[in-house]
């Protein structure tokens, strides 16, 4: 069963996306640092429309950079998100996804 568990996680990863590129944490720092204005502050809302931001410390690094490129590529749209994702490269976002999957989550 476990043995299971892990080829059905390692499949849907691969369909997501993932990649073989080497992340950067520090690279990520600090590419990332401005996406703390909305993502690393607790219980952050925009205002109009009004939703809450989500929380990226400690999030999974492969669900950040598929959210990305569904920003970058026209899959999700959002106002503020789909600009910055279009801005990003493959690099980009395997590094920002990996600083914010080793933050803390507080």
């Amino acid at each position: 069963m476990k043995q299971a568990l892990q080829y059905a996680t390692a499949g849907l990863l691969l369909a997501l996306g993932g990649s073989t590129l080497a992340a950067d944490i520090e690279a990520g720092k600090a590419k990332g640092n401005t996406c703390l204005g909305c993502h690393g502050i607790a219980n952050y809302q925009n205002t109009y429309p009004t939703y809450r931001v989500p929380k990226l410390a400690g999030q999974n690094a492969e669900y950040i950079v598929a959210a990305l490129k569904a920003y970058k590529n026209g899959e999700r749209q959002h106002a503020t998100m789909s600009p910055q994702a279009k801005s990003l490269s493959e690099q980009d976002m395997q590094d920002i996804a990996a600083w914010f999957s080793q933050m803390e989550v507080k």
